[in-house]
């Protein structure tokens, strides 16, 4: 079994593949190679994705420009509270808070380019 490192959008995955013994049959090949997740995938692990221990990690919806930071770490927001501005299809674009607390880290810089599901602000 060989690992991999692939980039698809600008996001990394680790992937294994199994090398194949000639002689055997298509259905038993195809099963033996087939992608295999180390931990099962629970609508738990996709809730605890988006939340971590460091706090609601808010990403970018789409690629684009970063235009204006309005926010800094250790600013209280409140939901719906613009975090930024970006443009993105030659429009600008508003980053809300999705939830109320406190900046912890904002990654996005002005003049940035960002791309989708990239990390720019973490709240707590």
């Amino acid at each position: 079994m060989r690992k991999y490192l692939i980039t698809v959008n600008q996001n990394q995955y680790e992937v294994e593949v199994v090398e194949v013994k000639q002689g055997t049959s298509k259905a038993a090949q195809m099963l033996n190679a087939a992608p295999k997740l180390k931990t099962a995938v629970t609508s738990t692990n996709i809730k605890e994705s988006k939340t971590s221990q460091n706090g609601k990690k808010v990403t970018a919806p789409m690629p684009g420009n970063v235009i204006k930071v309005l926010v800094s770490a250790g600013d209280q927001v409140t939901k719906g509270q613009k975090l930024l501005v970006f443009e993105a299809m030659k429009m600008e674009n508003d980053l809300t808070s999705p939830c109320d607390g406190t900046v912890v880290e904002v990654k996005a810089s002005e003049g940035s380019v960002i791309a989708a599901g990239e990390l720019l602000v973490v709240i707590e």
